[in-house]
Order: C-alpha cells, then structure tokens, then sequence
C-alpha cells in the first residue's frame, strides 16, 4: 500500500499547473529566468537591473529600457547564448536623449 501512495504522489507532483505546462516544463522556465536575469545583471555593459524578463516555454521576452542600440542587442545576445532558451523576443526599448536647452540670455 506504501508503494501505491508514493506512486500517486508522484504521478500528481507531474501534474500541469492549469497552464498546460508540465512541473519539468514550469521549473525549466524558472531556471531560464534566473539564469539569463544573472547573466544581465553581472554583464558590464548591460543594465540588467532595467531589463524585464519572463520565460514561457523556453521563450524568452526581454522588455524595460536601454540606454543604446549596442545594449539592446547586447541583451538580446546574453539571453540567446543562455541553455534551454528556443527563442527571444526582444521588446526592450532605447531610451532616446534629449539635451536640455540652457538659458543663454539672447532672445
């Protein structure tokens, strides 16, 4: 009878979640998630803290804002070298700067 319970415990922790992914599938997303959030942050020339990132299986959605172009793809990049990841989809947005204008006294 042991067995048996152990059994069906088992077979329901390999359950979905309601979102037709299986446990495997939902923690291998998880793991994506954290290793290319981890890759962002540590990268010295990306600004991972500004970086979203959300992982469905095995794709990866980059948004916030970058400062520049070099960045943008730069993160697409890190993501893209990160194991289990299929694909990217790179929704990050460069932020655009404007100088301000000083006042010079001409009219």
């Amino acid at each position: 009878m042991g067995i048996g319970f152990a059994g069906a415990l088992f077979i329901a922790g390999c359950a979905g979640n309601g979102e037709k992914r299986s446990t495997g599938e939902y923690i291998d997303d998880a793991a994506i998630h954290t290793k290319v959030k981890a890759a962002l942050i540590n990268d010295p020339v990306v600004s991972g803290t500004k970086i979203g990132v959300t992982v469905d299986h095995g794709v990866v959605v980059l948004d916030g804002t970058v400062n520049g172009e070099v960045d943008k793809r730069k993160a697409e990049d890190i993501a893209r070298g990160v194991d289990g990841v299929r694909s990217v989809e790179n929704h990050i947005i460069v932020r655009t700067y404007h100088p301000t204008t000083s006042n010079t006294g001409q009219p």
